[in-house]
């Protein structure tokens, strides 16, 4: 380049390059120890030690204990050092961090010696740990983080897989006709609580990605999440081209081309990753169907490490396997079509020997179809023993979408469990309803959240002392929106009286109510504004006035979702909500804390049962916040009516428009006749004792029900610890069980079509006492297999209007002779309720090593 090109060059490139950090004085070095863990997000103590070295810095980084550290002043950090009370709460809190890592855990004390032989991958595309490490979009990341969280509570060995978004999901403002504005910051990852891998010789650890005609380097950074390390991973250096070091660039952006190379990353680099850093699973569990292609890169592994077929290895690593589901609609899920899956994994599959067709039939609910597209949950579920949806009802759901994929079973034994989600509490109580528990209920809520008798001493927290936190958190509510619209207004260069209308907006004596979600449609965000004359009455009631604070993005391609924003800001600055009614721009963790942790009223209205779970209405619950929300997701599980209120019932109806209709309605008349009413019903000290009591009466049904220290000890016990330990037996002893297992259902799939019930005989009679038993006598022809190789089984229940059986219970039969070369199988069921009854008896394949129906969908019906 000639001297005087200089001019168009704005930034010269580096040729190398070094980390440099600011040195602290000695006295306070732990501050590096507490900034480096993310610990610090649910402990209080931490958190308020950052905060009183200089507030409105703590706040300018958005909690970024780093960047936090490295722009302290020098003479700021020497007046800490020298500051004795200062540094004795430093030392506590270090020690207290030391005391946390170092202590026996849930996990240890119930798989003792577990741990050095067992470590659980956790995979997703997006961790919500903390604003101040924005690599995640909304719940599906926040629960991951919470799931992270408990893991490291329980002292579960966990260690989580994503990736490092340079510009994470995006910066939303919106313009004066309320539309919604993207931006996209630069993050400095040297800026954040993140260490960058490193190998025995000090240099940055890489692992490399094939694609179709280039390979694709990326570096492996590491968060500590207390006891659980988080390894994330960065496309972006310079061994690989420009377009390439943007592939970790955005959270959910770019087109199908680029979602497939961000999963091929997390999957297949993801694996790579842990093998790079020494850590080698026995589970996998893949949170969403972004990471299912660790699957196939976990079989190659096997294959290579221990010189077996496909088969084989597949026998053993899908029994190691775990799925979450978070989607409740088909369209939810990532499809992709055979050209461009065969452009990018064409060279992935072929290394594990198995044709590219086959592959495709992994990924298809029909197997037998070629235009149905190649679905990521299917082949995720496809490739797991262990798979569940994330509410007793979005279980449901998912049995019925992926219901054709087991076309002989009944929809209810689809082999998806829900394990349904939680919150991780202490990261989102408020630190003035921690203490109140610390009072009332002793440090137990903090160790087991999830216990119900914990929770038990709430109700003899004084009325008084429980509103008197209530009523400053809301006031403490009131104060930050009022502080972030300001900010707003100043960016959006507002003139001056603009400024006056911030202090009147919001008022921290009436009735909060909360709404913040990702804006998608089927959440119907604008269901609350339906009839907007009549909510501006309730807003502005002259006794019993109520105020709402909303927040969400939409996604950036979704103008369905923009256009509901616009509808709610131009109701709040154009058609008279102003003052009782925010739209808070870039809903973030801060602000979620903020609105969980003053509202009254936590607001969920999505139309039913498009929720798979919704864990923000959980988040209110221990800051002494209630529910009102369809029943959907959580709330259909956790309803009742003493502790909070439901919009309508579980009916559907057919028309979208008239449901919507129906809802508002029913809202309306519940903030109107019973919600507001109940609020503001004081009769001695100010107090509103039936309120109190309802909330009472949530904290101790609903906090450790939606822990998520629930949550994940049910992973634990019901899938985590079942799929190590097959996995281990399968894998011993040069595969032993894993091939007998293949042998054995090539022989069931092949003399199956011969299996048949020859008859059933019974001892009812046309009416029978409720508690006396039916005796059933199945005569039963297994060709050539044995009784062993199989169960026969009766369904009983009621007989529904079309004959069908509802509400079936499973029967084992058991085997008690033989008779003219058919087995004879016998067993009772009991007339436990009045009632039509019926059952049918069928045979279903049953082998110690094998998961039925997941990995063998016979069945054998009378």
């Amino acid at each position: 380049m000639a001297q005087n090109d200089y001019r168009y060059m704005k930034h010269p490139k580096f040729s190398r390059a070094f980390e440099v950090s600011a040195d602290l004085p000695k006295k306070i070095q732990p501050l590096k120890k507490l900034a480096s863990n993310f610990r610090w997000t649910w402990h209080h103590e931490s958190r308020d030690l950052f905060r009183s070295i200089d507030k409105d810095l703590w706040n300018a980084v958005e909690h970024n204990p780093i960047a936090f550290l490295n722009r302290i002043p020098e003479e700021r950090l020497i007046r800490l050092a020298g500051d004795h009370v200062f540094v004795s709460r430093l030392n506590q809190a270090a020690d207290e961090l030391e005391r946390y890592l170092a202590a026996e855990t849930w996990f240890e004390k119930t798989y003792p010696g577990e741990r050095d032989r067992t470590t659980i991958a956790y995979f997703c595309a997006e961790f919500g740990i903390s604003e101040g490490l924005p690599i995640y979009s909304g719940g599906l990341g926040v629960l991951a983080g919470d799931h992270l969280k408990a893991a490291s509570d329980l002292g579960i060995p966990l260690v989580g897989v994503g990736l490092l978004y340079n510009r994470g999901y995006f910066r939303q403002s919106l313009n004066h006709d309320g539309w919604q504005q993207e931006f996209y910051p630069q993050y400095d990852f040297y800026q954040m609580p993140l260490t960058l891998m490193r190998d025995e010789r000090e240099e940055p650890i890489r692992i490399e990605v094939e694609f179709p005609d280039r390979i694709v380097t990326c570096q492996v950074w590491r968060a500590d999440v207390g006891r659980v390390q988080l390894y994330l991973m960065d496309s972006n250096v310079l061994e690989n081209q420009p377009s390439d070091q943007g592939i970790t660039d955005t959270l959910y952006g770019g087109d199908e081309e680029m979602r497939i190379r961000q999963e091929m990353i997390l999957g297949i680099g993801g694996l790579k990753a842990l093998r790079a850093v020494g850590v080698r699973p026995s589970v996998c569990h893949m949170n969403e169907g972004h990471a299912a292609f660790l699957s196939i890169e976990r079989i190659r592994e096997f294959m290579q490490e221990n010189d077996c077929d496909f088969r084989v290895a597949r026998q053993v690593v899908v029994s190691g396997n775990v799925f979450t589901t978070h989607t409740p609609v088909p369209a939810g899920f990532d499809l992709f079509y055979p050209e461009l899956l065969e452009r990018y994994m064409g060279k992935s599959v072929a290394a594990t020997g198995l044709a590219f067709n086959e592959f495709l039939r992994l990924g298809r609910i029909d197997p037998q179809n070629p235009a149905e597209a190649f679905n990521m949950a299917v082949l995720a579920m496809e490739n797991a023993n262990h798979v569940n949806g994330v509410s007793k009802l979005h279980a449901e759901v998912t049995r019925s979408m992926f219901g054709a994929r087991w076309p002989n079973y009944p929809e209810d034994e689809v082999p998806v469990r829900a394990i349904t989600n939680g919150i991780h509490t202490q990261t989102w109580v408020s630190q003035r309803m921690a203490e109140l528990f610390d009072e009332h209920l002793g440090p137990s809520w903090r160790r087991n959240p999830e216990h119900p008798e914990v929770w038990q001493a709430v109700e003899r927290i004084p009325d008084e002392e429980l509103w008197s936190a209530i009523e400053n958190s809301r006031g403490e509510l009131v104060r930050f929106c009022r502080k972030r619209l300001q900010r707003s207004i100043t960016r959006g260069a507002a003139s001056k009286p603009e400024f006056g209308v911030v202090d009147a907006i919001l008022d921290p004596r009436v009735l909060t109510i909360g709404f913040a979600r990702r804006f998608a449609t089927y959440k119907r965000a604008t269901l609350m504004i339906t009839d907007r004359e009549r909510l501006k009455q309730i807003l502005f009631h002259p006794e019993r006035p109520v105020q709402i604070v909303v927040a969400g993005k939409a996604h950036p391609r979704d103008d369905a979702g923009k256009k509901l924003i616009q509808e709610i800001s131009r109701f709040v600055s154009y058609e008279g909500g102003r003052t009782r009614m925010v739209f808070l721009e870039d809903y973030d963790m801060q602000v979620a804390r903020s609105l969980v942790q003053g509202v009254d009223l936590w607001l969920n209205n999505p139309r039913r049962p498009y929720e798979a779970s919704g864990t923000s209405g959980m988040k209110v619950v221990p800051n002494g916040g209630l529910n009102c929300s369809i029943l959907d997701g959580w709330w259909d599980e956790g309803f009742d009516p003493m502790v909070g209120w439901a919009i309508g019932d579980r009916s559907e109806i057919g028309d979208g428009g008239h449901q919507d209709w129906l809802d508002s309605r029913a809202f309306y008349h519940l903030l109107e006749n019973e919600i507001a009413p109940l609020f503001y019903h004081r009769v001695e000290n100010g107090v509103p004792r039936t309120w109190v009591q309802m909330v009472k009466r949530s904290i101790m049904k609903l906090a450790p029900q939606f822990s998520s220290n629930r949550m994940v000890r049910d992973y634990c016990t019901e899938f985590y610890m079942p799929a190590a330990t097959a996995f281990r037996r399968l894998s011993e002893n040069g595969m032993e069980r894993a091939k007998d297992a293949l042998q054995w259902r090539d022989r069931v799939r092949a003399e199956w079509r011969n299996v048949r019930v020859v008859s059933v005989t019974d001892t009812a009679g046309k009416s029978n006492s409720v508690g006396s038993a039916c005796c059933i006598r199945a005569l039963v022809d297994l060709v050539n297999l044995e009784a062993s190789d199989v169960k026969v089984q009766a369904l009983a229940g009621k007989v529904g209007p079309n004959r069908e059986i509802v509400d079936s219970e499973i029967v084992e039969l058991r085997r008690v002779g033989f008779e003219e070369g058919k087995h004879i199988f016998e067993g009772q069921i009991l007339c436990g309720t009045p009632g039509y009854h019926g059952y049918t008896v069928r045979v279903v394949p049953s082998h110690p090593d094998v998961e039925i129906p997941s990995e063998l969908g016979l069945v054998a019906w009378e």
